[in-house]
């Protein structure tokens, strides 16, 4: 006669004392290997985190920026790695290598599909966030900066020695450095100045042996592949050393709101002749997003918002775009002229009021559910393609974009420079973005399929053969890896849309560092077959 089942509260029971036992061995095990791997540098048990540690929780949770992988069904790593000095990192790779177990690396949390911190096997996590210090060289105008500081600590850090510096980076102060110049970087002056990883002239990063290596000794093809090829497929970023760039005294910001009745179709298609082409000294991000009209009562229409920095006063800005985009309408009194540090607070979504220090804020408020994905435009949609897409987005719901435009400085740069591709030939960047507070799985369906629905909308209207995708939005829709022995040929399947042609090269480097494959995650850049 065979045994009743058990209950299915006894199963999970069972599985959760289990988990725990295996966490307590992998504690266990982790704290004698440090032991014996750090004797003269002892790393500190305070900084490993064992699920039974009152502390996990707040620091596993503390960067998760998305909900969709805070949940109680999401996989849990089975020790979390804080370590406080970059010469505690190198032990920590060891003893991973050692016992057997998945090294996931962490830096900021910005990580759309939760790839640093979950996993379908037993892993660690090897969080960054001790190692941020920022040290800033005027006279030089470099800085180095680690890897588990944020974008605000950086952009503050600069802003206290110099109010005619800056740097190219992100416009979301809370992102990790170590993973957003790892997977190439862009923000507002990327027209001007081009990406994070264009200013990037060396590097620290622990590999696979445990050794810290800066650039001359990690040598130029790893150097290049780190900045752009994304840092954990090849070891642990410890520092970049970046440099500076020159930011104007006064800089100037508007944001102009049209719907389809204020004749946004027009505008958003005579924006994507226009923005690519402009003065450098202007970016124009266009966001676009249903709305509930205000004309037409209770029906949905499509809001153009258009959001620039402009590096310069807002007489030349009137003029640049009075001559080049006069279908946009500006005035001088929808323009704001500020500093530099102030355009980075705007651009964050803080009032006119706020504190620069606000930037040393680490922590998200209000994280949501969410799902991202990206595409580039390489040919402008005609309007008649645009007016389409708007009754695509009303149909499908809760979906909106963002148009990051490109040209100047980008289309300057060779594809092969880094191993970012995207380069000339791109009139702007698209990112797909849906948020939502629901939870449950019906609105998790929901929600990811709507986007899913309106990327597929989209297949006529952005490149091709391949389907280009930006690196650091990061997407498992576009496939994933499992490690094994076909690894190369799933890895190339996302590989060639995030790296294009350099995908083969980054190959080569990995396999040259890397040959068993120590560093690895679900979209990782794989080994030579």
């Amino acid at each position: 006669m065979k045994n009743p089942s058990l209950p299915s509260f006894l199963i999970l029971f069972s599985l959760q004392l289990f988990s725990c036992a295996l966490s307590d061995s992998i504690y266990d095990t982790f704290r004698q290997c440090l032991s014996k791997n750090s004797p003269s540098d002892p790393i500190s048990p305070n900084t490993l985190y064992s699920p039974t540690n009152p502390s996990f929780q707040t620091v596993l949770t503390s960067y998760i920026k998305n909900r969709r992988f805070n949940t109680s069904t999401a996989a849990k790593p089975s020790l979390i790695i804080a370590p406080l000095r970059e010469s505690h990192v190198g032990p920590v790779v060891l003893c991973a290598k050692t016992i057997g177990i998945q090294l996931k690396i962490r830096s900021g949390g910005h990580d759309y599909d939760g790839l640093s911190y979950i996993s379908d096997v037993p892993f660690v996590v090897l969080d960054m966030f001790n190692l941020r210090s920022v040290d800033v060289d005027i006279a030089q105008e470099t800085a180095w900066v680690q890897a588990g500081a944020t974008l605000g600590e950086l952009f503050y850090g600069i802003w206290k020695k110099s109010k005619v510096h800056g740097f190219p980076a992100g416009v979301c102060p809370t992102v990790g450095v170590g993973g957003h110049l790892s997977g190439g970087g862009y923000g507002n002056m990327i027209r001007k100045y081009g990406l994070s990883v264009d200013h990037v002239d060396d590097a620290r990063i622990v590999d696979v042996h445990g050794r810290i290596l800066d650039r001359k000794a990690m040598g130029e093809d790893l150097f290049w592949a780190i900045k752009g090829g994304g840092g954990a497929s090849f070891g642990v970023i410890l520092a970049y050393k970046i440099r500076l760039v020159k930011v104007p005294e006064v800089v100037t910001i508007f944001r102009i709101q049209k719907t389809l009745e204020q004749n946004a179709t027009d505008i958003v298609h005579r924006y994507q002749f226009v923005a690519p082409k402009i003065d450098n000294d202007l970016f124009i991000r266009v966001l676009l997003q249903p709305v509930t009209s205000t004309t037409k009562k209770g029906e949905k229409t499509i809001r153009a918002s258009f959001i620039s920095l402009f590096l310069g006063d807002a007489d030349r800005l009137v003029s640049v775009l009075n001559k080049d985009f006069p279908e946009l309408g500006l005035t001088k009194a929808d323009c704001v002229e500020m500093t530099w540090i102030e355009s980075v607070l705007y651009w964050a979504n803080f009032d006119n009021q706020t504190k620069e220090e606000v930037l040393l804020e680490r922590n998200s408020d209000g994280v949501n559910f969410l799902k991202r994905k990206s595409d580039y435009v390489q040919t402008p949609i005609s309007k008649d393609g645009l007016e389409w897409i708007w009754k695509k987005m009303i149909e499908v719901g809760k979906v909106g974009f963002v148009f990051n435009t490109y040209g100047g400085r980008m289309s300057e740069i060779p594809a092969s420079e880094t191993p970012f591709p995207h380069r000339a030939g791109n009139l702007f960047k698209i990112q797909y973005s849906v948020n939502w507070s629901e939870e449950g799985i019906d609105a998790d369906k929901n929600f990811v399929g709507q986007i899913r629905r309106l990327y597929s909308y989209m297949t006529p209207f952005v490149s091709k053969n391949p389907r280009g995708a930006y690196l650091n939005y990061r997407d498992i829709d576009i496939g994933i890896t499992h490690n094994g022995k076909n690894s190369y040929n799933e890895g190339k399947v996302y590989g060639v849309k995030y790296f294009m042609g350099n995908f083969d090269r980054l190959v080569k480097v990995k396999t040259m560092v890397d040959p068993d494959n120590f560093f690895r995650y679900e979209q990782s850049i794989p080994v030579s077959p």
